[in-house]
């Protein structure tokens, strides 16, 4: 027993057949190992007894294996989404992923941020609270750890993002409400401080004003990205003079606010008030009714997200390509009939 406890990477190297510096890769949880080599590494490390001291590697590398996903808003089930398709690829590259949730709070953000950087965090995605300043990385861009920003943005950041085409996306869902009949419009959600609510917004306005909506007639209403900003912006557009009978809203959070606030008011969603929502979560297919939406693969854009983490630290460098994920509009029931061919809505009539 003594002897099995004394075990070293050599004899891990002799029982596997492979090299020393392979067996350290695949204890360092490197993704350049083949997966059958790592499996037969892992196998021979339980056959002889090795003990992995990471605290001591830690030390020889300078920095942990731990890489932090700081995600702005986790009760939002797209960041849930997005931070298990992270997850996923860190699994199974052998590393520790650190989540934290900071609830949209950019204090919260800046303790978790100094947290992690003194535990010697290996890399960062970030997803940034709203209300965060481009300074607010400085610090660890001049330190040299590697960060990811995700689905967000920060104004003239060189700090690489993966995110959707938030203003096609958004161009595809108002000209599809357009193109069943609407000629008063409405973008629900969102804040001017935020990068990607212009993206989205844009893609809006450039829809109404190619396909012959006048300002007048498209209401822009900031709001929060939840459902209770949902509820909100309802609130507000209904109470206009002349309220628009469509919304594409800021997210699928918002969408659900909004079709919650419409059957409070005895209003049903897609054949009283067009809803269309944007990112297309899991819940959105069996919503009732079911959401249309602008879907972005979210799991997919977490697993890019990681991936292009891995290759940074493994090339020791914290420049890499943005990515923007290309997007398509999932429709369903929440958009309901055509009103071309057919009166405007009383509040009582039937999806078509």
């Amino acid at each position: 027993m003594a002897s099995r406890a004394k075990a070293t990477i050599f004899d891990i190297a002799r029982e596997a057949g492979v090299s020393k510096s392979t067996v350290s890769l695949v204890l360092q949880g490197s993704g350049l190992i083949r997966p059958e080599t790592a499996v037969k590494v892992r196998k021979a490390i339980e056959d002889v007894g090795y003990v992995y001291n990471r605290g001591a590697a830690n030390l020889r590398k300078a920095h942990s294996n731990v890489i932090g996903m700081v995600i702005n808003d986790l009760t939002n089930p797209f960041f849930a989404e997005l931070a298990v398709g992270m997850e996923r690829v860190f699994q199974s590259a052998g590393i520790v992923p650190f989540i934290a949730n900071t609830a949209e709070n950019p204090v919260r953000q800046e303790e978790v941020l100094k947290s992690l950087m003194e535990q010697g965090v290996a890399g960062l995605i970030v997803s940034p609270a709203r209300g965060t300043t481009p300074g607010a990385f400085r610090r660890l861009e001049t330190a040299g750890v590697p960060i990811v920003f995700a689905m967000r943005r920060l104004p003239e950041s060189r700090i690489p993002v993966i995110t959707p085409d938030n203003h096609r996306g958004a161009y595809l869902a108002t000209a599809h409400l357009i193109g069943k009949g609407h000629r008063q419009l409405a973008f629900f959600g969102g804040s001017s401080d935020l990068v990607v609510y212009h993206e989205r917004l844009g893609g809006f306005r450039e829809a109404c004003e190619t396909l012959g909506i006048a300002d007048r007639d498209a209401l822009i209403v900031e709001g929060e990205t939840s459902r209770r900003g949902g509820i909100a912006c309802l609130e507000t557009a209904l109470a206009m003079a002349e309220p628009p009978t469509a919304a594409l809203c800021f997210n699928d959070a918002v969408a659900f606010g909004v079709m919650l606030a419409l059957r409070k008011r005895g209003l049903e969603p897609g054949p009283d008030f067009a809803v269309v929502g944007f990112d297309d979560v899991v819940e959105a297919e069996h919503y009732m009714p079911a959401l249309t939406s602008v879907a972005v693969d979210t799991p997919g854009l977490g697993e890019r997200a990681a991936h292009v983490m891995l290759k940074m630290i493994q090339s020791r460098t914290t420049r890499a390509e943005d990515h923007i994920g290309a997007v398509n509009l999932v429709v369903r029931e929440s958009c309901g009939p055509d009103r071309r061919t057919r009166n405007r809505p009383s509040g009582t009539g039937g999806p078509a």
